[in-house]
């Protein structure tokens, strides 16, 4: 709710967020996450916008379809290749290049989904519901926690049904003199993300 109360518009919090402040978990991929090193919040955009004709300036009228941008991870890559399998496995077993099996076997993983969830697993290739809230093991849940300037955890930006559609390659290169070390960078689409206090088990989208 908006109030006019000057004090009651300033502020709660005076620092400023940092980029470094951030822990990055998902649930499928628990190599993954010590090696974290870049990770975003999404844009989003409202799509559908139509414009009410008038006989001076017409009116835009606000559209009622949210598109939501991708989300990427950059991570280290330790040197037996764990975590950067751990999401290639992951992206095999959705494109299963040589076999059902495949899938099957990604399915067999189990269901990683927040405690909260629920989910139901499809056993046959393509007969997963996409968009469903109960998709079985072909998803997963993911959790973005923002740190404070004293490293507290404050909040949490949670991503529903998240699932990877791209990861780079690694370049190996006996030439390179300096002490660089591997990344790779994933992209992911979910069904949606929204904000929840630490601790909390419902999330809400703020308004004012």
């Amino acid at each position: 709710m908006t109030t006019n109360n000057t004090m009651g518009r300033q502020p709660t919090a005076q620092d400023y967020a940092s980029p470094t402040q951030f822990r990055f978990n998902i649930i499928k991929l628990p190599k993954v996450e010590y090696f974290c090193t870049a990770v975003n919040v999404p844009g989003i955009s409202l799509g559908g916008t139509m414009s009410q004709a008038t006989r001076f300036k017409d009116l835009p009228i606000p559209g009622d379809k949210l598109t939501y941008e991708p989300l990427t991870m950059t991570f280290l890559v330790d040197e037996n290749l764990e975590n950067f399998q751990e999401i290639h496995g992951w992206l095999v077993g959705l494109g299963f290049p040589r076999d059902h099996a495949e899938f099957r076997n990604l399915l067999s993983s189990g269901n990683d989904r927040f405690p909260t969830g629920n989910s139901s697993v499809s056993t046959e290739p393509g007969k997963v519901k996409y968009g469903a809230p109960n998709t079985g093991a072909s998803f997963s849940d993911a959790t973005l926690t923002v740190l404070t300037s004293k490293n507290n955890a404050q909040l949490e930006v949670r991503f529903r049904n998240l699932f990877p559609t791209s990861l780079t390659g690694l370049d190996y290169n006996q030439q390179s003199t300096d002490v660089n070390y591997l990344t790779a960078t994933v992209t992911f689409s979910y069904d949606i993300y929204d904000f929840a206090t630490v601790g909390s088990s419902t999330s809400s989208v703020t308004t004012s």
